[in-house]
């Protein structure tokens, strides 16, 4: 993957982040949630972190000079 490509992908993965924050906030305000698909939601949005994480270290390498 290019450049160009990883920052596309990096851009879907936020968007899908912030959706998910959505999504748990919503859930979590409707008195009882469900707590099995807000642990889903949440550990979803993890990897998600966790992915954005490792393109943003790819594009922006540590080089310790």
């Amino acid at each position: 993957m290019d450049e160009v490509q990883i920052r596309g992908r990096m851009d879907a993965l936020r968007q899908e982040h912030r959706d998910l924050d959505a999504a748990i906030a919503a859930l979590a305000d409707h008195g009882v949630p469900n707590q099995l698909q807000l642990a889903r939601l949440k550990k979803r949005k993890l990897r998600l972190r966790d992915e954005i994480a490792m393109l943003e270290d790819y594009l922006l390498p540590d080089i310790i000079a």
